[in-house]
């Protein structure tokens, strides 16, 4: 049940505890007491901590802390109750201050006092002893001086207040001791080689048992194994000693753990007894074997055949045997009657010792250890019984009752042997305590009834055997008070949809109220189905869905009263990654990208963050994250993780991982090395790099040579990427170095480091020089070509007429290259060739055919003629040439033809012409000619070809094609003029292919997907136009316009009419025809001209302009100013009008001298970003001129039409 239970409220508010209630005997009578023990926890903590709540089932009852209290508690008075208190067996350190715990809680505050050895123990008296306040904790301060071992002793603890007194544990308080070890004198310890030694520690008694360990002078730890080991009591046991154990520094050292002190005794010196002397023994242990004597096991620890041991419940049993003999014997371990629980057992020390955690009654009986060697075997039996402290079977738990009512506290322990049980009521044995008739006592059980308001104690259980004591505390309170909520009011639950839900009602009342929950106000109470009602006010919803939010009132009814309280509860949709990110690998430098996507209630806001190996991912210049993915540009090697996107909500969360993997290219190998070296062949070694996360497929192997292309590296060969040891097969006489590039999926690497040189020796050729051909350069030779094949070689080269019976030609040459001269044309040859060089020759070429050289094919094709002829395609026949007669090779019938003219009336075409060939050698071979343009007039004549040259050409056909459909229009427009009629206009199809009689129009509204009947419109062959008018004028038309022929109609051409929207119109006509904006330009240029002629008077009147007389003079690159004040001007023609100049860019006045410069009034003209001129003229006038005149500006046509504009 237990295990069910979720908080649906957050985490800062809930505290989880648990206390178990178990009742052995569940009846109805039973379920009632239970119901009470809960009720008791609640109040047991009232008004100081989280409020207990319970849960219960047929068999066992549960208490879980609920929502902390928010809202004051109401004041009730409780009897002190023992939270906190010193371990029953108190060490302490004796150099720090003594600090006795003990505290507790009640309602009022309890008041403490102590009890030293069963005596009063006055605190006031002794200075060195205080108390904390609001606390019974005991301080013992030994600044001033003092003894901790006079306070050694037995203390109790008593908490008192209106209602009772509860008491602590007796604590037996003793100071640590780290005891010094007695002085002694060792004696040299001596034994004989193979003999079995024990060097005893006997450590001083300390308080706690100090840690045992064995080391030498140089503090190193002695090394134990099977034969030499530490035993429990800290002696140090040899199997069997051997020349290498002499030594003079065994040292035993006890560790104190409270004081962190370790003390040493006096070392052992250890000396071999060696009668025989054997130095080969002292150097070689394995042989001890051989040159002692063997003998059989026997024990060292324990003694004799059998033993006993007895341990208490829950502790630790530590079984050990540890044995002599040679050769060193092994231990095994068995339990007579049954095996030993392996989940339980350990073993340490090499075997000897047995170890078993939290021991149970179930672990006694009789183990049996057994030590056997090649010589013989023993047995020791180890009597194990279990003994038992006292435990709780039934602790006796608060219990809080209403006048009237009955109760019963239970005490139930168990020991071996069987625990006495003993009550007390506030500290005192009940025996002695004042007669209560509502009060029974019967063995482990008190029973109360009809108790009445004033009858509150403190009660104590002490369970005591002669291993020890178990004291319980456990008040009764006599309480009468109506029903409470605890909880705060009108608290918001948010739940997350299909969750199971707790609605929790924390309440009070004594008697127990009985608790009922409604929805909305309305209906009864809510059990059963969906909903499940707890004893602690807790109301489960199995599954939150959206019908069930609402506000839920829970009422606590009693004898006393009612209370209520309500708790609203939404329901919000999960929140979810609907698309997560998925595991991807990138090559570096590249991007890559994590896609996020979350689905969440709309009234809850979320966060979503991204962790890379769970470190918050930080996010800046690169990283970049949007609402649904995370980009990572340039991808890095620390790029490399598992990335993480992680959304949430104050209610739930939802994340989702992938793993990014950073691909690169390989590293390049590493230490070639060349071995095993051949005439023709070399081992090549290398160490692949690291292939960067992307296996290597492969490598490759470069090579290059330092004689006939020196410096240019060209690949050898490849090799698969599990290899990194190839022998290399080379070619002779070549000074070879190597390097080697490694490749995986992204790319390959740079090219290692080169290898050393080698250099392979010369040999005989054992390669025939590839691609042997024979062919004619012209038409009387043969060249005869190959492929060189290495370095230093020559070449025999054979030649002879095929089928004639001559003699082989032959000739030696180092080129690659032989022209044979004078032959006759187009002649067959038989070739072979074979290479030599100084060491011997190689194999002959298998022989191949050549030709010679080619000529002029003196024929030309006859009786060239066509047939059924149609408008695109025609039949073409002719008569062969005699094969003689092509002197080469032939290659093809080659027909030259064109379009000579079409038969169209003034129809202009292009004479271009076009070939086409046929292959044939039949004896009346024919050809297909297609892609013809119908309806016109062709020409044609043929010549035969060979490889290099035409024949003469046939004589000239002339044919015609028919008549057939035409192209489509040349262009085909849609307008609209008004809002119920469409124009169409179109032109002539650029090839009509015959003669036109008119135009096809079909056209259909556009409604969506329903067929609709197209109309015909057929129109004259002059006509280009047509108007359609529209019933309504939203309606879309569908438009397919053919021209015909007579042999039918051509290609369509389909428009639809444009969508026009909000019942305008668009005419598609030229803007600069209408007339209203012929007006507008017309107005725009008069006023233009009005202002410039304003600005040429202004101009005019206001300053003096004075001219050069020479027009050719340069601009002066500064204003000068005349006696007057007014600038001097450089115009190039006096009479002509202002203009504007234009800068170059290197700051030089070009085009014109008059410069916009010079009329600034500042010197420098001033331009906007775009370049325009955002000064004015101006002229400065002395100061006369200046009051004479109205204004010494003059405006700028410039600027007069760049604010117009």
């Amino acid at each position: 049940l237990v295990s069910e239970f979720a908080f649906t409220t957050p985490l800062s508010d809930t505290v989880i505890s648990f206390t178990s209630l178990q009742d052995q005997s569940v009846s109805s009578e039973n379920i009632t007491l239970i119901n009470k023990k809960c009720l008791i926890e609640m109040y047991s903590i009232l008004g100081y901590e989280t409020p207990i709540v319970v849960c219960s089932t047929e068999t066992a009852c549960v208490c879980v802390c609920a929502l902390s209290v928010t809202s004051s508690p109401p004041t009730v008075k409780q009897p002190p109750t023992i939270v906190s208190q010193s371990a029953k067996d108190y060490i302490v350190d004796p150099r720090d201050n003594i600090y006795i715990e003990c505290e507790a809680k009640g309602n009022p505050l309890p008041t403490f006092s102590w009890r030293r050895n069963g005596k009063f123990f006055n605190i006031g008296k002794d200075p060195r002893v205080s108390m904390r306040k609001r606390s019974g904790t005991l301080e013992i301060s030994f600044r001033s001086g003092g003894r901790p071992e006079d306070y050694e002793g037995e203390y109790q603890c008593f908490a008192s207040n209106d209602l009772g007194v509860a008491l602590s544990n007796k604590i037996l308080l003793r100071v640590s001791k780290a005891p010094l070890w007695p002085k002694e004198v060792l004696k040299p310890v001596v034994v004989s080689e193979g003999s079995p030694l024990v060097l005893p520690c006997n450590p001083p008694p300390g308080l706690p048992p100090p840690f045992i360990f064995w080391m030498n002078s140089v503090m190193t730890p002695i090394p134990q194994d099977k034969r030499v080991s530490m035993g429990l009591n800290g002696d140090l046991y040899f199997s069997n000693v051997v020349t290498q154990d002499a030594h003079t520094d065994y040292t035993c050292n006890a560790r104190f753990l409270f004081t962190h002190t370790i003390q040493q005794k006096n070392p052992f010196t250890l000396k071999i007894n060696d009668s025989k002397n054997d130095s080969s023994n002292r150097s070689n242990p394995g042989n001890l074997s051989r040159k002692v004597a063997q003998s059989t096991p026997t024990f060292l620890s324990p003694s004799g055949g059998e033993s006993s041991k007895m341990v208490l419940r829950d502790e630790q049993l530590l079984l050990e045997c540890i044995a002599a003999g040679l050769p060193t014997p092994t231990i095994k371990w068995f339990k007579k009657g049954r095996e030993l629980p392996s989940q339980k057992v350990k073993f340490e020390n090499y075997n000897k010792t047995l170890k078993i955690i939290h021991i149970s009654e179930e672990d006694a009986g009789e183990y049996v250890c057994m030590a056997n060697n090649q010589l013989g075997s023993i047995r020791h039996s180890i009597f194990v019984q279990v003994k038992a402290a006292p435990y709780w079977l039934d602790k006796p738990t608060d219990l809080v009752l209403a006048p009237d009512e009955n109760g019963r506290l239970v005490c139930r322990a168990n020991g071996n042997p069987k625990p006495n049980i003993q009550w007390l009521v506030n500290g005192e044995p009940i025996d002695s305590s004042p007669i209560n008739p509502n009060r029974q006592v019967l063995g482990d059980t008190i029973i109360f009834r009809s108790v009445q308001m004033g009858s509150s104690a403190v009660y104590q259980c002490n369970a005591s055997n002669e291993h020890g004591y178990l004291l319980a505390n456990a008040f009764v309170s006599v309480l009468d008070m109506p029903p409470r909520m605890l909880g705060p009011k009108n608290r918001l639950i948010k739940v997350i949809e299909n969750n199971r839900t707790f609605l929790d009602c924390p309440f009070f009342g004594s008697p127990l109220p009985e608790l009922r929950w409604f929805k909305n106000g309305q209906g009864s109470g809510l059990d059963g189905g969906q909903y499940r009602v707890y004893i602690n006010g807790t109301l489960e919803i199995k599954r939150a869905r959206p019908e069930d939010e609402g506000t839920y009132t829970c009422v606590a009814n009693s004898i006393l009263g009612k209370a209520e309280n309500q708790v609203r509860l939404e329901v919000k949709e999960p929140t979810r990654i609907v698309r997560a990110p998925e595991h991807q690998s990138a090559i570096r430098s590249s991007t890559s990208r994590f896609d996020c996507k979350v689905k969440s209630d709309p009234s809850l806001p979320i966060t979503v963050t991204w962790t890379k190996d769970d470190k918050p991912l930080t996010l800046g210049w690169r990283l970049k994250k949007d609402e649904e993915s995370l980009i990572i540009p340039s991808v890095k090697d620390s790029d490399q993780g598992m990335y993480t996107c992680t959304v949430k909500s104050d209610l739930d969360q939802d994340s989702a991982s992938a793993r990014l993997i950073v691909l690169g290219h390989p590293d390049p190998p590493m230490d070639l090395d060349l071995s095993d070296p051949a005439a023709r062949s070399v081992r090549l070694t290398w160490i692949p790099g690291n292939d960067n996360r992307s296996p290597i497929t492969e490598f490759l192997v470069q090579f290059e040579e330092d004689h006939w292309e020196p410096g240019r590296w060209q690949n050898l060969s490849t090799y698969p990427g599990h290899l990194n040891s190839v022998i290399l097969q080379l070619a002779p006489f070549v000074n070879y170095q190597f390097r080697v590039i490694a490749i995986n999926s992204v790319g390959q690497s740079p090219p290692s480091r080169p290898s050393p040189r080698y250099k392979t020796s010369g040999a005989a050729p054992d390669a025939i020089p590839r691609d042997l051909r024979g062919w004619g350069s012209k038409k009387d030779n043969m060249e005869i070509t190959w492929e060189r094949n290495g370095p230093n070689l020559h070449y025999n080269v054979w030649w002879r007429r095929k089928d004639v019976e001559e003699d082989w030609s032959n000739v030696t040459t180092v080129g690659s290259k032989h022209v044979v001269y004078n032959t006759e044309i187009y002649v067959p040859y038989e070739i072979k060739i074979q290479a030599r060089n100084e060491f011997g020759t190689g194999p002959e070429s298998n022989m191949v055919i050549g030709y010679s050289g080619e000529d002029k094919p003196t024929e030309a094709p006859t009786d060239l003629r066509v047939s059924k002829v149609n408008s695109t395609k025609v039949n073409i026949h002719w008569k062969p040439v005699d094969p003689n007669s092509v002197q080469g090779e032939f290659k093809e019938y080659r027909l030259y033809y064109w379009r000579d003219s079409s038969l169209v009336t003034n129809l202009m075409v292009s004479k271009q012409k076009k070939t086409k060939g046929f292959y044939s050698t039949m004896s009346e071979p024919s050809g297909i000619l297609t892609d013809l343009v119908p309806y016109s007039k062709y020409k044609m004549f043929m010549v035969v070809a060979n490889s290099h040259f035409e024949g003469p050409p046939s004589s000239t056909v002339e044919f015609t094609t028919k008549e057939g459909v035409p192209d489509a229009p040349r262009f085909f427009k849609i307008n609209r003029r008004s809002f119920d009629s469409i124009y169409l206009e179109w032109d002539k199809p650029l090839e009509p292919n015959g003669i036109l009689i008119g135009y096809q129009l079909k056209y259909h509204p556009v409604n969506g997907s329903r067929v609709v009947q197209p109309q015909l419109e057929t129109l004259l062959p002059n006509v280009t136009d047509f108007t359609l008018r529209l019933p309504d004028r939203s309606t879309r038309y569908k438009f397919y316009l053919s021209a015909l022929t007579q042999v039918g109609a051509g290609e369509v051409y389909a428009e639809e009419s444009p969508l026009f929207a909000n019942e305008a119109y668009i005419d598609q006509v030229d803007i600069a025809t209408q007339g209203w904006f012929i007006g507008l330009m017309c107005a725009i240029a008069l006023i233009i001209l009005i202002l410039l002629i304003v600005c040429f008077i202004k101009r005019s009147r206001g300053g003096k302009y004075p001219v050069r007389d020479k027009k050719d003079l340069p601009l002066d690159p500064v204003d000068h100013k005349d006696q007057d004040g007014s600038f001097d001007y450089h115009s190039d023609e006096d009479n002509k009008p202002l203009q504007g100049s234009q800068t170059s860019l290197d700051g030089n006045v070009k085009e014109s001298d008059d410069s916009l410069v010079d009329y600034g009034e500042g010197g420098d003209g001033q331009f906007n970003e775009d370049g325009s001129f955002i000064g004015q003229y101006t002229v400065k006038k002395d100061k006369d001129e200046t009051e004479g005149n109205e204004s010494s500006e003059a405006t700028s046509p410039v600027n007069a039409i760049y604010s117009l504009a």
